[in-house]
C-alpha cells in the first residue's frame, strides 16, 4: 500500500508517528510562510501542514509523507474524527493533477444533468460516498442475514426469452439465429419458481432488472436491482415473517437513530387500506414529517384481477403466476373472477411500494385457467410452455417475494430519488450521460446481427 493510514483514522494516539497519506486536496488555506490543506479520501479528512511554496490546486492527487502533531489547544475541530491532530509534512508527491473544475465537488445544488456527465467527481463528494457506503451496509446485512436462514445465493440468467409479462422488454438480436431475439430480464420471476422445482428450497439474489420505463422519482429508468427471494413448502406468513425480521435487523444494527413506528409490521386488508387513505400504498407514520420514523406495513388480501377488464379480458393485479385463494377457485370463471382474492403482498414503507410478491401458483390446471381469463390464446401460451411442462413434474408449493433495493435505501437515508443512492444511474430521459449511451453503432455491428435500421425523421412544424 502507498499508505500507511487512511485519512480517516489519525487520533492523538499516532502523535509522533511518521506516516504517509494519500487522497485529494480537498481545500487550501494560505497563512504566511504555511500552508494548510485538507487531505480527504472515503475515510474522511486530515489536516495536513505544508512548508513554503507549493503548486497544489483543488482535487489534485496527492501522496504526503510527515509526522502526526497535536493541534494547539484552540485550533481542534471538534467536527473531525481526525480534528485533533495534524500531519506536518516532509514530502508532498503529486500523483496526479486535476483540470478546473465544472462544480465544486459534493456541490448537489448543481443541475442534475451536469452531475450526472461527470459523476466521477460528485462521487468524491461527502453525500454520495455516504450514501453508496450505507448501500452496501444494506445489502451486506442482508447477504448476512438470509445465509443464517438457510437461503442460497443463485444468479439467473441475463440473456433469456422475451414474454408479455408487464413492461416493455429489452430485446437483444441473434447473431448466431438470424431474425430470433432474447430479452434482458424484467426479473427472475420465471427462473426462481423453476429453481423451486428443481429442489432448490430455499433461494435468493440481489438481481439485476430490466424494464423500458419512464423515469419517475422512485423508479430508475431502464434497470434497477431487486432483493429477489423464493421459499418452498411455505405459507404467506412464512414470507412475511423472514422480510420483518430482516428489516427490523437492518433498522436497528445500521440505522439506529431511526424509528419503528410498529415493532410488529401491521397486516392490511387492501380494500380497507384503498377505502380509508385512497392509497395501496398509505404513508402510516405518526409524524409524516419525520424522516427518521419508518412505518413499514404489509397490504394483504388483494383482488388477483384488476377492476377494469382489457381488451375484454380480466388482468393480473400483481401477475399472472399469483395464487388465487383455495376457497375462490370455484370463481375462476368468466361470470365471477371479479370475486377472486389471491396470495398477494405488498411492503409499503412511507408511503412508497418498496416490495411485492406473493404464494406462487404450483398447479398446471389453476396457471391454464388464469392464461384463458387474462385472454392468453395458445400462441401466447407457449411463450410460457417450460412453466406448464415444470408443473407436472413434482412441483413444490412456494412463494417469495422481490424488493426494490434502491427505493428502500433512498427511504431508509431520507434521499428524494433513486439517483442518489446509485454509483451510475440514467437521467430523467434514460440516458447516460457520462458514457453518452445510448448511441450509435457501427454499420458492421447491425449486419453481424441481422438488423436494419429504419429511423424516421421528425418532419419541422
Amino acid at each position: 500500500m502507498l499508505r500507511t493510514h487512511n485519512c480517516g483514522e489519525l487520533s492523538k494516539k499516532n502523535v509522533g508517528d511518521n506516516v504517509v497519506l494519500t487522497g485529494w486536496v480537498d481545500t487550501i488555506r494560505e497563512h504566511g510562510k504555511l500552508s494548510f490543506i485538507d487531505l480527504r479520501d472515503r475515510f474522511g479528512k486530515t489536516q495536513v501542514i505544508l512548508k513554503g511554496s507549493h503548486s497544489l490546486k483543488p482535487e489534485y492527487c496527492v501522496l504526503v509523507k510527515g509526522q502526526v502533531k497535536e493541534r494547539k489547544k484552540g485550533t481542534e475541530n471538534k467536527e473531525l474524527p481526525t480534528g485533533q491532530v495534524e500531519v506536518s509534512s516532509e514530502k508532498v508527491e503529486i500523483l496526479s493533477e486535476c483540470l478546473p473544475l465544472p462544480f465544486s465537488v459534493g456541490d448537489s445544488s448543481v443541475n442534475e444533468d451536469v452531475r450526472m456527465k461527470w459523476r466521477y467527481l460528485d462521487l468524491r463528494g461527502v453525500k454520495m460516498q455516504r450514501n453508496l457506503y450505507l448501500r452496501h451496509k444494506v445489502l451486506k446485512k442482508i447477504h448476512e442475514f438470509l445465509d443464517e436462514e438457510k437461503f442460497v445465493e443463485i444468479a439467473t440468467p441475463m440473456l433469456t426469452k422475451s414474454s408479455p409479462e408487464g413492461a416493455r422488454d429489452f430485446i437483444v438480436p441473434s447473431r448466431i439465429h438470424p431474425g430470433k431475439f432474447y430479452a434482458l430480464p424484467q426479473s427472475p420471476q420465471q427462473y426462481k419458481q423453476l429453481l423451486m422445482v428443481g429442489g432448490i428450497d430455499r433461494y435468493y439474489q440481489i438481481a439485476p432488472c430490466f424494464r423500458d420505463e419512464d423515469a419517475r422519482a422512485d423508479r430508475s429508468p431502464g434497470e434497477f436491482y431487486q432483493l429477489d427471494l423464493e421459499m418452498s413448502f411455505v405459507e404467506q406468513e412464512d414470507i412475511l415473517d423472514v422480510i420483518e425480521r430482516l428489516f427490523v435487523k437492518i433498522v436497528r444494527e445500521i440505522f439506529p437513530g431511526k424509528k419503528l413506528t410498529f415493532e410488529k409490521f401491521p397486516r392490511l386488508n387492501y380494500s380497507e387500506v384503498v377505502k380509508k387513505y385512497g392509497s395501496d400504498k398509505p404513508d402510516l407514520r405518526k409524524d409524516k414529517n419525520d424522516p427518521d420514523e419508518l412505518a413499514f406495513a404489509w397490504i394483504v388480501d388483494f383482488p388477483l384481477f384488476e377492476e377494469e377488464m382489457e381488451k375484454g379480458h380480466f388482468a393480473p393485479k400483481h401477475h399472472m403466476f399469483t395464487m388465487p385463494k383455495e376457497e375462490h377457485w370455484k370463481y375462476l370463471n368468466k361470470k365471477e373472477a371479479g370475486k377472486v382474492k389471491a396470495y398477494q403482498h405488498d411492503f409499503v414503507l412511507n408511503g412508497y411500494e418498496v416490495g411485492g410478491g406473493s404464494i406462487r401458483i404450483h398447479k398446471a390446471d389453476i396457471q391454464s385457467k388464469i392464461f384463458e381469463l387474462i385472454g392468453f390464446d395458445d400462441e401466447d401460451k407457449k411463450y410460457f410452455e417450460h412453466m406448464l411442462t415444470a408443473f407436472k413434474y413434482g412441483v413444490p408449493p412456494h412463494g417469495g417475494i422481490a424488493l426494490g433495493i434502491e427505493r428502500i435505501v433512498m427511504v431508509l437515508i431520507g434521499e428524494p430519488n433513486l439517483r442518489e443512492v446509485m454509483a451510475f444511474p440514467k437521467n430523467k430521459a434514460a440516458q447516460d450521460l457520462l458514457m453518452d449511451a445510448p448511441s450509435n453503432v457501427k454499420q458492421e455491428q447491425l449486419d453481424e446481427v441481422h438488423i436494419k435500421v429504419d429511423v424516421k425523421k421528425k418532419g419541422k412544424k
